[in-house]
């Protein structure tokens, strides 16, 4: 049985973000849950199976409710369309709340469904591991939250850490002091503390010690209570490392583990210390394991195109031994 039903939008900017540039994202919504779309002036019709175009309605009401407070991202697109489609009500208000705002007055917000699970499980559980591909906000989220429990007072400082040079921390051979030697390996972190502090108070921060930053290999034999601690780059630890390192929690401290385990640098054969706490831990109340996909990234929606090629290369056979790569 077919239905046809008709949304009109009164607000024109809100209604060029709904559909996006060209009409991508209503020609999305109609692929995606098989109906036909056809826009009109303000009005769209919706022409298909009852329960099709029952969910197609929803997606548009939720990109609507988006696209009042900013311009929608086709991550968010498929944000909606997977939680309509899994029975679910899209939580527009949870993705619409700031995580933050940085030194430049801008406010960050998950953009996706993923990254709102995520930023969720980090302000209810002592430990979370965040795993995905790159582009997911994973880091970038992680800091943010970082400095919102230190400007809160609900920590008294800020810990990141990551394996430097891959898994061997091997940084004698670098030039220049500590900082010099690990600055390289987290400058993501460095650059993502900048965007939200500004150049003079995380000068200020980093000399007084609020900001700690140092390689994986330092953590070990310390206890760091009432801090936010970061390790990023998780998937490079081996399972010695990641065990000393979660047991350097404190009384009044979080700890945010990010990686993504499709970009293992161990070596051949090694385990990797993240993919192993993850088996470990999975049932250990007060951790939690969140997995964002391609469909979280907030990058170039070119990223999300090549990590999803490079899984269905990895899972469809294409690289097989019998054929050759030049």
């Amino acid at each position: 049985m077919t239905e046809t039903r008709e949304k009109y939008f009164e607000n024109y900017e809100t209604m060029v973000s709904v559909f996006g540039e060209l009409d991508a994202n209503i020609r999305r919504i109609g692929e995606a849950f098989g109906v036909d779309i056809l826009a009109i002036g303000a009005c769209l019709t919706v022409k298909g199976e009852v329960a099709a175009v029952e969910d197609a309605m929803s997606a548009l009401c939720a990109l609507e409710q988006l696209a009042v407070k900013h311009p929608i991202s086709s991550a968010q697109v498929e944000s909606v369309i997977d939680r309509v489609k899994a029975g679910e009500r899209p939580d527009v208000e949870g993705m619409l709340g700031a995580v933050a705002v940085t030194a430049r007055g801008k406010i960050v917000r998950a953009k996706t469904f993923g990254q709102k699970a995520y930023v969720d499980a980090i302000k209810s559980n002592g430990v979370v591991f965040g795993v995905g591909p790159a582009g997911t906000g994973k880091t970038y989220l992680a800091v943010a939250l970082a400095l919102q429990a230190f400007k809160s007072g609900e920590v008294d400082r800020i810990v990141l850490t990551r394996p430097a040079v891959e898994a061997g921390e091997k940084l004698g051979f670098l030039p220049g002091d500590l900082n010099e030697k690990v600055d390289p390996y987290l400058r993501p972190l460095f650059d993502a503390l900048r965007e939200f502090l500004g150049e003079d108070a995380y000068q200020k921060l980093i000399e007084k010690g609020v900001i700690e930053v140092a390689p994986l290999a330092y953590m070990r034999g310390r206890t760091l209570s009432g801090s936010f601690i970061i390790l990023d780059e998780a998937q490079n630890t081996t399972p010695e490392q990641m065990k000393m390192f979660l047991t350097r929690m404190g009384e009044g401290s979080k700890i945010v583990v990010t990686g993504d385990i499709t970009q293992i640098d161990l070596p051949k054969g090694q385990l990797s210390g993240m993919k192993h706490a993850m088996a470990v831990l999975k049932d250990v109340k007060g951790i939690k394991i969140v997995e964002l996909t391609s469909k979280d990234v907030v990058r170039n929606e070119f990223v999300a195109r090549i990590i999803e090629a490079y899984d269905r290369f990895e899972k469809g056979g294409d690289n097989k031994s019998d054929k050759k790569i030049i």
